[in-house]
């Protein structure tokens, strides 16, 4: 074939010219009808998934398959009031109170998904119990792992923590072998594990260091066990009731006494270590606290927050706290009346309660989780992301 002639060059630059140039061309006659954009209305321009209206409807709720484990690892620990309440769920016993209500956060998980009565888009229910496991985003296992500490192993050389130990091992190889599971390799990052308490399932936590772990806070946990990023605060449930009648025509007037929380000092040992702690924590040291919902909510709009080093300093406190004009005053007290619902349990569950907000914070956590499961699958090396 001879070499092309010159009309055959022109002609093929000139049609790469017309591809270049139509885009432009279109985009320019597309603009013109419209006014002239400034730079300002440039600059403002919003991701296109800003510029999207919002979903009509809520999210679905997380589908969730309870294990079917026996009553003696949950319900059973509960004491002979739950035992004499007959069939059905029983109500939480009166006579457990203190910590073990305190930490009682696996009961409320379990008693939300048995409630049935209402249908899955009443009552804003972050969590539903589907019967099917193909069917389900996570898997919650009903150990009432705080319980059996509590009841079993509180005082940590007891004969009786064997007790706690046997339940925390039985428990594991029924759900995991319910589940077809190998938790040492790792899988089990979409089940859900109560650990409210600090010594809660300590035995073999690190056969479930990939699970959604549910904690009060991360002091007693390792990097490689717990961490914000795949685990959930959850708030501890309150000991005394609630104090609702709080609505006075001046409620910062109304108030002449300072109220505050000292804490247990005298604990283990007559309270000689934290009695030292208290003497020689750095306030960076010391002020390292999780809490709950805190992706939702902004603790800073009803709170304040001093480090121990600026605790620790005479007046410093009282003087700050004197400082806070009325009307900031009132506006963090509105703030802290309409989220104090977040941190209430009880059942059945309402609307934005704390099962329910502890259900979405487990929520959140699914998409992480199925990336991580997804990844597992087809990598043939370990994972370069941890």
């Amino acid at each position: 074939m001879g070499a092309p002639s010159s009309r055959a060059l022109a002609l093929g630059a000139a049609f790469l010219l017309l591809l270049v140039a139509l885009p432009s061309a279109f985009l320019y006659l597309t603009s013109s009808a419209a006014p002239a954009a400034t730079r300002a209305t440039l600059l403002n321009l919003k991701p296109f998934s800003a510029r999207c209206a919002p979903a009509a409807a809520a999210a679905a709720p997380l589908r969730v398959f309870m294990y079917d484990l026996p009553a003696r690892f949950h319900v059973a620990m509960m004491g002979a009031d739950a035992a004499a309440a007959g069939a059905g769920f029983p109500a939480w016993p009166p006579s457990a109170g203190g910590i073990r209500r305190q930490h009682s956060v696996e009961y409320w998980m379990m008693a939300s998904l048995l409630d049935e009565a209402a249908g899955p888009e009443e009552g804003g229910r972050e969590a539903v119990r589907v019967r099917d496991p193909d069917a389900a985003d996570a898997f919650f296992v009903p150990f009432f792992s705080s319980l059996s500490f509590n009841v079993h192993g509180r005082n940590m050389t007891d004969p009786d923590t064997e007790a706690d130990r046997l339940l925390q091992m039985s428990s594991l190889k029924l759900w995991t072998f319910y589940g077809s599971l190998n938790i040492g390799n790792g899988l089990g990052r979409d089940h859900v594990i109560p650990m409210h308490h600090p010594n809660a399932f300590r035995f073999p936590r690190a056969m479930v260091n990939a699970s959604i772990l549910i904690v009060s806070d991360f002091g007693r946990y390792t990097k490689e066990l717990a961490s914000l990023r795949k685990d959930v605060v959850a708030p501890y449930v309150h000991v005394v009731d609630s104090f609702l009648d709080d609505d006075p025509p001046d409620p910062f007037e109304a108030r002449h006494t300072l109220l505050f929380f000292f804490g247990r000092t005298v604990r283990k040992d007559e309270g000689k270590i934290r009695a030292k702690l208290g003497k020689i924590l750095k306030g960076k040291e010391g002020s390292r606290i999780e809490l709950p919902f805190e992706d939702e909510i902004d603790y800073s709009e009803f709170s304040l927050f001093f480090s121990v080093e600026e605790a620790l300093r005479p007046d410093y406190l009282l003087n700050q706290l004197r400082q806070i004009p009325k009307k900031k005053w009132v506006d963090m007290w509105l703030k802290l009346k309409n989220i104090s619902h977040h941190y209430e349990f009880q059942y059945p569950p309402r609307k934005g309660d704390a099962v329910n907000m502890i259900w979405r914070q487990v929520r959140h956590k699914i998409p992480a989780v199925n990336l991580a499961i997804h990844r597992n699958r087809r990598l043939k090396i370990p994972d370069w992301w941890g």
